[in-house]
């Protein structure tokens, strides 16, 4: 297959367009509000809101069908997020309060799925997602709890930035800790919502928590961890779509969309990283034989720390 006709010709299929324009919008929220969630170090409370959502799929798809998975997720998600900031606030370590949220949940929504009559083929689109069976009346629900989860964030984006850096700080200067965290994790809430009713809720979390690490990688300022987390996972979400494609219809091999765009996700990941250790190597290299080279003098002065290492991202802005 010629590699125009995977990374633009195969978009002119509505199907195809569809599913695009759902990843695209979804990936960049997600790179955004991932962001938030590397900052914060809430991946593991991402992991449970995932499986806060399964429930809600499940009662969804055997209530309403198909048209029930995206409010029975919402409302789970939701529930969830609320559940998951109760327990925390009730002083309950995070870890027990995630454990309890995700068992919990799961248990209720395998329970849920085994009592349909096609429980296999039910249970692998919950978990594994059906992003190229997108109905075209379920483009514009998901776009908007997209872009809901995104605004949510943008509204408190300062204050979040300012808990994530110093929460104490936070607190003094006015801001309710409550409230900012309920905003957030109804975010992630939002975006888990949106991403399991399309690659499953096996997969989402790479979608919330690779492009931020990406980010970091990539950047140590602040304003420009949001736009570099937002255009890889937007171009990531693109490969991976044309991938799938390339090699379901250019080489007769059925695979899942969703899981090659988790894997382009991870294998980007990966090469951003490996390029970061060599620059970081290349770097040090540099620092170490700064000094001999250009004076053996006690008094010759220290090379200059590069902000990148001197400080954690955002610190100082």
């Amino acid at each position: 297959m010629p590699l125009t006709d995977a990374l633009f010709g195969a978009f002119a299929i509505p199907f195809m367009g569809r599913a695009l324009l759902v990843m695209l919008v979804l990936a960049v929220v997600a790179g955004f509000v991932g962001v938030l969630v590397n900052l914060r170090g809430l991946e593991f409370i991402s992991d449970g809101l995932t499986h806060a959502v399964f429930p809600g799929l499940a009662i969804g798809l055997a209530v309403g069908g198909s048209a029930g998975l995206l409010p029975g997720a919402a409302i789970a998600a939701l529930a969830g997020a609320l559940a998951l900031t109760w327990l925390d606030r009730a002083g309950i370590t995070s870890d027990a309060a995630i454990a309890i949220v995700l068992t919990a949940t799961f248990s209720v929504g395998v329970i849920v799925v085994s009592r349909s009559d096609d429980y296999a083929g039910e249970l692998e689109a919950l978990l594994f997602g059906r992003v190229l069976t997108i109905p075209p009346d379920e483009v514009l629900p998901l776009v908007a709890v997209s872009l809901i989860a995104l605004v949510m964030v943008l509204v408190t984006l300062k204050q979040q930035l300012y808990r994530a850096f110093d929460a104490k700080g936070s607190r003094a200067a006015g801001d309710s800790a409550l409230v900012l965290d309920l905003v957030l994790n109804s975010a992630i809430a939002l975006v888990v919502v949106a991403a399991a009713s399309t690659i499953g809720t096996l997969l989402v979390l790479a979608l919330l928590i690779v492009p931020g690490a990406v980010s970091r990688l990539a950047t140590a300022r602040l304003w420009w961890l949001f736009p570099a987390a937002a255009v890889f996972a937007a171009v990531a979400a693109w490969l991976g779509l044309a991938l799938g494609f390339a090699i379901s219809v250019g080489a007769g091999v059925d695979v899942p969309a969703g899981s090659t765009v988790v894997a382009v996700f991870v294998v980007g990941y990966a090469l951003v990283l490996l390029v970061a250790s060599m620059f970081g190597r290349s770097r040090r290299a540099r620092r170490a034989a700064g000094p001999a080279t250009r004076s053996s003098s006690p008094a010759a002065p220290r090379p200059e720390v590069g902000v990148a290492e001197a400080r954690p991202a955002g610190e100082g802005h």
